[in-house]
């Protein structure tokens, strides 16, 4: 189980990583929308949202929803999600998850997927074809 869970994650992250890239720098501010993020907060929201989800439904440690300041730079972003793909994949490394931690880590998973799903939809608005995707 933990095999397959350390690939789907690996498979995640790289196909997460991918989309970032496919965005031009000078259109990170892109939003489709007036309501909606843009496209350089989808991706920092992505970012925290992994680290809060493993703390919270994974790991069973209560924290707060506090959102730290959206990095704004490409490689920032790209460094942050990256390090947040490599805390969750050490942390299922190194325990053993109960059904309520793999449970939660599913969870997370579907919310990275709600996410680039939308960034896809910028690129996609932008004119630029979406990597293709990886499962």
């Amino acid at each position: 189980m933990k095999k397959q869970l350390l690939e789907t994650l690996k498979k995640s992250k790289s196909y997460t990583l991918a989309v970032l890239q496919a965005m031009p720098d000078n259109l990170f501010d892109f939003k489709p929308a007036a309501a909606v993020w843009d496209f350089r907060e989808q991706f920092n929201h992505i970012a925290y949202g992994i680290n809060w989800c493993n703390e919270n439904y994974i790991q069973g440690t209560e924290s707060a929803w506090s959102p730290p300041l959206s990095k704004t730079h490409k490689g920032e972003i790209i460094n942050s999600l990256e390090l947040a793909f490599d805390s969750l994949k050490e942390y299922v490394e190194d325990n053993d998850l109960t059904e309520k931690a793999i449970n939660g880590f599913h969870s997370t998973l579907d919310h990275i997927t709600h996410h680039r799903g939308q960034a896809i939809i910028y690129l996609r608005c932008n004119g630029i074809t979406p990597p293709e995707y990886i499962y």
